[in-house]
Order: structure tokens, then sequence, then C-alpha cells
């Protein structure tokens, strides 16, 4: 089972990733240096992705995504 935890709530809108909100500095809506290829390449689960938030400059591996959210390696709630 995957825990909630450890989940990211995510939006795409015109061809960007969001997040609502940065688990990290909690600033709104943040702009992921993702492309909705790559988040479909997660959901896949062929290979992991590490992010760098643009807020605050923290890294963050990605695992997994569903059509919801991304799973990341480490809690975030």
């Amino acid at each position: 089972m995957i825990p909630f935890r450890h989940t990211l709530p995510y939006d795409i809108v015109m061809n960007d990733v969001y997040v609502p909100e940065c688990p990290f500095c909690r600033r709104a809506q943040v702009l992921m240096p993702l492309k909705p290829e790559q988040v479909l390449e997660l959901r896949g689960g062929v290979r992991k992705r590490a992010v760098v938030f643009p807020c605050c400059g923290t890294r963050l591996r990605l695992v997994d995504a569903d059509s919801d959210y991304l799973l990341a390696d480490r809690p975030l709630r």
C-alpha cells in the first residue's frame, strides 16, 4: 500500500505541471520542472526522476505517479 504522506497532488495546465503548494517552503502554485510526458513515464514505473523545486531549491526524488498524485521516496506531509 502506498503511504499517503509520501504523495504530492499535481495538476497539468497548458502542458505544464503544477503542485498546489510546495511541501517545503509552502509557496502556492509551484510550476514543476516536469513535462506531462515525464509524468506518464513515472506512471509506468519505468524510471525514477529527481526534481528540484524552483521556489526553494529542495531536491526530491519521484518514484511513481497516478492521475492525481506524485509519489516521493520520503514523507512530504
